[in-house]
Order: structure tokens, then sequence, then C-alpha cells
């Protein structure tokens, strides 16, 4: 099977020239004549991004879905095919109601029919992984049903040894494949398709959204309901709303267009910076929006995760471009570890002034953040920075954001938006509020730490009076006598913070 897929690639990849990328490379570069005039019947007339899309979408839903995450990775492909794979659509022909109904009964153990009070046959939405279908609850409660396709396992493991073996020869072909991590880049296809393999996954995604932004006034989650739940098929609550993009639709039920703008840049900065957990696929067919005016978010499949030490980072980079501060932006990436600690910084300062500098005092519908973010990784590999994994997920969604935001409100201005709350964020957390509030955090363990504190303090004084046996022995103690002054010093200040935190109370 996998050497029919294998030649079905390759003849998709003959019929719509994408030779051509590979024929450029230096290893190979002499074939070129000799492909051109074996091939002399093809009509490559459409640009190279537009065939190379048209071949995928041929190849089937998971190349197309691999197309739409290769589109984020602006750091390693030309400015015309990632815009051009950015417009890859994850719509494909529904699988027959008989093979949902027959998933459902076995999932269930019994007829749909006595599962649910109504279950409509015809699917709403139907993707690569799975579709959904809408029913009714025996108490009268509308849900949607999400059904994964059957046999997609099996389709998505032999693709994706497939992939590998192309990204193997792109590291053989290319002298910059390795610095490109063309393996990395399908691990990290892979790791996504995972979650949206496992229903219950993307369920608990959903949950954990729902619960960040508990009676949020910007956001609603629909509601998971666990006992219809299981890896192949998810439950939620189904929700109204009118889809982002009609906006005029929107407007006619006097939805405040820019106010609704500004809310969705909130909702993005507040699930980074406050949560470290974000809806990673916000593009314009996973959002509806009420007649209050509030966003609806859907399809949890993909969801981003940041670290405290990503967040802290993050937020030092973007006050430090919202306040032109170029130079801390390069020593930020030196003190983290991005950047080669011999990395000169006024080298760097200026040519991150050049990339961004123009962004500023100019309304969102005249710049473009995806071409700015281009000639930052194409800055960044001239002083050998690699773009961080965790972050590229962060890179797409902030390009969705930028799409959502020309379209709602050209003039919107994402950094003046956003900076007030970058603000505020790192006060609360660089600050004295910060640390009030961290200690605060840490005091419970400090409670249990600080009763037994006597106890070792009398066990260390213990061994170390124990006479030596040989110079081996004396060097242990010696580290041991240094860690135990150490530990008095710890102590004392322990005890100082308790007492403070009780004097405050």
């Amino acid at each position: 099977m996998h050497l029919f897929r294998l030649l079905k690639i390759l003849s998709v990849s003959v019929r719509y020239g994408l030779d051509e990328f590979f024929l450029g490379h230096e290893r190979v570069s002499g074939l070129r004549a000799l492909i051109s005039a074996a091939f002399f019947w093809r009509a490559l007339d459409a640009p190279r991004a537009v065939r190379l899309r048209q071949a995928l979408e041929a190849l089937g839903p998971i190349f197309v879905k691999f197309g739409q995450v290769l589109s984020t990775r602006r750091d390693l492909l030309p400015p015309d095919i990632a815009e051009e794979l950015a417009r890859l659509q994850d719509q494909v022909p529904p699988f027959p109601a008989e093979q949902v109904t027959a998933i459902l009964n076995r999932v269930y153990g019994k007829p749909v029919e006595q599962v649910f009070e109504s279950f409509e046959r015809e699917p709403v939405a139907s993707a690569s992984v799975a579709q959904v279908h809408l029913a009714r609850l025996p108490d009268g409660t509308e849900v949607a049903i999400k059904v994964l396709r059957p046999g997609i396992a099996g389709v998505i493991a032999g693709d994706l040894a497939l992939l590998h073996t192309g990204a193997t020869l792109i590291e053989w072909l290319w002298s910059d494949g390795r610095r490109l991590r063309p393996h990395e880049v399908v691990d990290e296809f892979a790791k996504h398709l995972e979650v949206e393999l496992d229903l219950l996954r993307e369920a608990s995604n959903a949950s954990q959204l729902g619960r960040n932004f508990k009676d949020s006034p910007l956001l609603l989650v629909p509601l998971i309901h666990w006992d219809y739940c299981s890896s192949e098929v998810m439950v939620m609550e189904r929700m109204h709303g009118t889809p982002v993009s009609q906006i005029d639709a929107l407007r006619a039920q006097g939805v405040d267009i820019p106010r609704l703008s500004r809310a969705g840049v909130e909702i993005f900065f507040t699930q980074v910076f406050r949560d470290g957990f974000f809806h990673a696929d916000m593009h314009p067919g996973n959002i509806l929006v009420t007649p209050e005016g509030r966003y609806v978010a859907l399809d949890f499949g993909i969801m981003g995760t940041l670290t405290e030490l990503d967040k802290n980072y993050l937020a030092q980079n973007f006050l430090a471009f919202f306040r032109r501060d170029y130079r801390r932006v390069a020593q930020v990436h030196i003190e983290s570890g991005w950047a080669p600690k011999d990395t000169r910084v006024d080298d760097f300062e200026a040519a991150i002034r050049a990339v961004c500098e123009p962004i500023f005092a100019k309304p969102l519908r005249e710049i473009s953040f995806g071409r700015v973010l281009l000639r930052l990784f194409q800055t960044s590999r001239r002083f050998n920075i690699q773009v961080q994994p965790q972050l590229v997920l962060l890179q797409k969604t902030l390009l969705n954001i930028e799409g959502l935001g020309r379209d709602l409100d050209p003039e919107l201005d994402l950094w003046q938006t956003a900076k007030p709350y970058l603000e505020r964020w790192m006060a609360e957390q660089v600050g004295w509020r910060g640390l009030v509030e961290h200690v605060r955090q840490e005091a419970p363990y400090w409670s249990t730490l600080l009763p037994q504190l006597p106890r070792l303090l009398h066990q260390a004084l213990e061994r170390q009076a124990q006479p030596a046996a040989s110079r081996e022995t004396e060097d242990f103690l010696s580290e041991k006598r240094r860690q135990n002054r150490l530990l008095a010093v710890i102590a004392a200040l322990l005890a100082v913070i308790a007492a403070i935190l009780l004097a405050t109370r």
C-alpha cells in the first residue's frame, strides 16, 4: 500500500511540476534539462506556489492539512508559497451516514435512536479527520456530535511515513536542509494529528478553555457532555451564532464591529499571557458571533501551551517592541539562549530596527504582520537563530488575529490595543504585586517545611560531628557543611517572609 501511495505522490508531483523545487538544488541541478525533455507535454503556466497548492489538494486531506501547518512556518518558506498554502481549505466530502450510525451504535452499545431523541443524518461540517452532525439529547438539549472518520488512523500513519521520507530527501538534496529541521516539522504535524485523532483530548481542551473563560463577557465555549464522549465521538453543546466573516449580517444585528475587533485582540492576549493556553486554530470558520457581540469558539483540536518562561520572554519582547527598545529585544534573545552568546548586540539591534520601525504609527490595513514576521525570521537566520517550536502555533494564531482584525476593522491598531493589557500583565507578574502573589502561592509549601527545619538542622549537625574516615569523606562533609550554612540562611529568610505575611493578614 505504501508503494502504491508513493507512486501516486510521484505521479502528482510530475503532473504539477513539483520537480522544480528539487532540481534547483546543487546536487541534482544537472538533471533539469533531462526532466524537462522527458515531460515536455506538461502545461506549467501557473506559478509554482499555485501548482504546489493544487498538488496537495490532489493528494488528499492529510496533505492538505500538512500544507496548512507548513504555511505557518514562514521561517522556512518563501513568501509566495506561504501565502498560497494559507489558502488551503480542509473541506472534503462527508463519509456515508450509515458509517456514522455504525460507529455510534458500537460506541454506545445500542442503536443511536435509543441514545438521542433525534439525530440528523446529514452532516453540517466535514473535514479530513472528522465530521459533525446535529442531534438532541433525551432531555431535549441541542448538541453537536463530532465523529472520527473510519480508518483515518491508518491513512495518517502511512502518509506520515512518506512525509518523513521526503524530509530525508530534503536534508540530502539541500545544503541548508538540516538547518530547516524538516523531520521536526513533520513531527510537529504528527503531534497535531495525534490530538485530533483522540476526541477525548479535544473535549478536554474545550473544557479547559471553558473554565478559563467562565462567565466571560467576551468568549463563549460549548459545554461538553462527558457521558456521551469517547475517543471516537465528542458530544458538545450546540452553539448558535453568525460566522464572524459575515460582517454585513453582524452589522444588521446591531453588533459593534470595532468593539468586536478589539475584543478579539483581548481574548488572544488573555489566553496567551494569563492562561498560557490558547486556541491555535482561530480562522473565521471556527468562530461565531452572538447578537450580543460575544465570540463563540469552535473546534479545539489544535491548542497551544506556553510555560511561564515563554510568557515572560514574549511579554518582554512585545513591550520592548511597543516602546521601540530594539536593544532590549536583542538582549532578551541573547539572555534566553536563543541567540548565540557571541552575537553583537548592536548589530542585532540595528537589524531588528530596520524590520520593525516602519510598522509603527500606521493603521492595520497598511501593514502586514505576516510580512513583518517573515522579515524577522530572515533576520534571525542571518544571526543563526532558530525559531523555537513552542512558538510556532503562537505565530500562526497571531497571523489569524491579523486577518480577522483586518476584516472587522481595517483601522484597528493591534499594537496600541494590546499594549495596555501587556503592561498590566507585566506589572502583575514582575512588580511588587507579582512578588506578593508568588509568596502567597508558596506559603503552603513553606508552612510544611518550616516545622521540619529544626529537625533537619539537628540531623545535619550530627552528621557533621562524626569523625572523618578518609579524604573523600572529609570532602563530602565539607560540602555538607556548606549546604547546611545555606540551609540556615534560607530558613531565616523563610521565617522573615512568613512573619511579614502573617503581619499583613
